[in-house]
């Protein structure tokens, strides 16, 4: 007898969803790359504001993102070039699948690195492209011999890089994604989702590199909870994705409050500032820990190996920290997880139980 999901695709009833991990109460978060700080809280001036307009917002019409002055916004706060065109998302994950969408013509092929951002991979299978991913080297960097020859080979229309790397922490040498910008034929993306916590970024090139689009997300830098990415590229490029974007992809509250943060940067940064610190401290911490090795990073997060990532994954989360176990994800991440920066009684609470795991 034929059942209603004899008609879904065989091979998204193979997929996996993506597993967004439960917070029981009173647990430690530091798995997912969120800020620990709410971005008002310090300054109730600043949070009566935002209330004042939330409360003020259209909510009985819909959203219109390209009037709503959040690009301009953004051009402002983060110095987008004038020539590079923005466009806005719920979240960069709509971004990705969107312009995967725009460049899935029969076989075409989406190429980039591993391990990365699950999300490449999986939107390159839900639009029936194909896939090529080339592996790091041991110690993340990038193989880009590697990388040119299959640039060479597939001719990929669509290459994913992102600066600084996901799940590693890892940011690869300028000249080395220069390179493969060069050497690429297709679109490449230079993701940023971690931008703010770098050393570097390609967005002064959004706009004037044709196949360039830079993208990031407000998700990192304290507003993970109102889902709002944007990317950043040459007019012609971005025209064609606006072409496919839903309408009202975005919320009046979402769109307000970006808008908001932007006017108020000066307390993004300051945050920001703190974490990339705070992540210094603990990076030196952990190499005082002989049994682990932590990865150089420039994100808000430290990736680790360890004797064992399922002992210590278990261990934390019997004192209630919740972390990400990367082990089983690919091969060069045997042993390893993931730790996000976190406040620092949070980072100490991680370190205590790992000095009394490994010293």
């Amino acid at each position: 007898m034929t059942a209603p999901t004899d008609f879904i695709r065989a091979d998204i009833q193979a997929m996996t969803a993506y597993h967004v991990a439960d917070l029981p109460e009173g647990f430690i978060k530091l798995d997912a790359m969120e800020s620990p700080y709410h971005p008002f809280a310090r300054s109730p001036e600043l949070a009566n504001a935002w209330k004042d307009l939330l409360a003020a917002a259209p909510i009985h019409l819909y959203p219109n993102p390209a009037a709503s002055g959040l690009q301009e916004a953004l051009r402002q706060a983060f110095d987008i070039p004038a020539a590079a065109q923005i466009a806005l998302g719920n979240g960069s994950d709509e971004l990705i699948q969107f312009i995967t969408l725009l460049l899935s013509k029969p076989g075409a092929t989406v190429l980039g690195v591993e391990p990365s951002f699950v999300m490449y991979k999986h939107n390159t299978a839900l639009f029936g492209m194909n896939y090529v991913g080339m592996p790091l080297n041991d110690d993340f960097t990038l193989n880009l011999p590697a990388v040119l020859a299959a640039i060479e080979q597939h001719n990929p229309a669509l290459t994913f890089i992102a600066y600084p790397n996901n799940p590693t922490g890892v940011c690869f040498k300028r000249e080395e994604v220069e390179t493969i910008i060069r050497a690429a034929k297709g679109i490449v993306v230079v993701d940023e989702a971690y931008g703010a916590f770098s050393h570097d970024s390609f967005l002064p090139l959004a706009g004037s590199v044709d196949n360039l689009v830079v993208m990031r997300t407000v998700s990192k830098i304290g507003f993970a909870g109102i889902r709002i990415g944007y990317a950043s590229g040459s007019p012609a490029v971005i025209n064609e994705l606006a072409k496919i974007l839903p309408p009202y992809n975005m919320n009046q509250l979402s769109l307000a409050t970006a808008k908001f943060a932007m006017q108020h940067v000066e307390v993004i940064n300051e945050t920001v500032l703190k974490l990339k610190a705070e992540r210094e401290r603990v990076f030196a911490e952990l190499a005082k820990i002989g049994a682990v090795k932590a990865f150089p990073s420039e994100a808000n997060f430290i990736t680790v190996r360890v004797p064992d990532a399922a002992v210590l994954f278990d261990t934390l989360k019997q004192n209630k920290i919740l972390i990400k176990k990367l082990h089983g994800m690919h091969p060069l991440l045997e042993q390893c997880v993931r730790l996000t920066i976190g406040a620092p009684e949070e980072n100490d609470a991680v370190l205590a139980v790992m000095r009394k795991l490994y010293c």
